[in-house]
């Protein structure tokens, strides 16, 4: 795939994949870097992708894996940290987000690719590289796990 080609059609993706990005990050900004970043590995291992109608579920699993990569290294900072008065960004704290960031990764992944990307059951197992069967699971257990924690949070 040549850099045109290639710079078009992660164009015509970039939407999703910050629909993709924004729920696991909670913040704009960090969510546009991840995307950026997504497609810069991309371009770089452009020539690795053996089926170019692949290309959305390529860049997808590729910004998932950024964003996890992300919360690992917050996750060191928060730890490593011991300033008090360190300033923090202030997060949209709306009780479905943070039930969905309080979801295990795999059921995350399944709720971020469904419900905020649009992806079809097959899609998202496509992305995911498991059965379509786990995927229906996985996504029965998070909405029961999400409406438990809502509903608490409504009490």
């Amino acid at each position: 795939m040549d850099q045109m080609e290639f710079a078009n059609r992660a164009q015509a993706v970039r939407e999703r994949l910050y629909r993709v990005a924004y729920p696991y990050l909670n913040s704009r900004s960090q969510a546009v870097d991840a995307v950026d970043e997504a497609v810069y590995q991309a371009f770089l291992k452009r020539n690795t992708l053996r089926d170019p109608a692949l290309i959305e579920t390529w860049l997808i699993r590729i910004v998932i894996n950024v964003c996890l990569t992300e919360l690992r290294r917050r996750k060191l900072v928060e730890v490593t940290d011991s300033l008090p008065e360190q300033a923090h960004e202030v997060i949209d704290h709306l009780p479905l987000r943070e039930a969905i960031q309080h979801l295990e990764e795999d059921l995350r992944a399944v709720i971020v690719l469904r419900y905020f990307t649009g992806l079809t059951l097959d899609e998202t197992a496509q992305t995911l590289r498991v059965p379509v069967g786990t995927v229906s699971s996985r996504q029965r257990r998070a909405l029961a796990l999400l409406r438990l924690e809502l509903e608490e949070d409504a009490v």
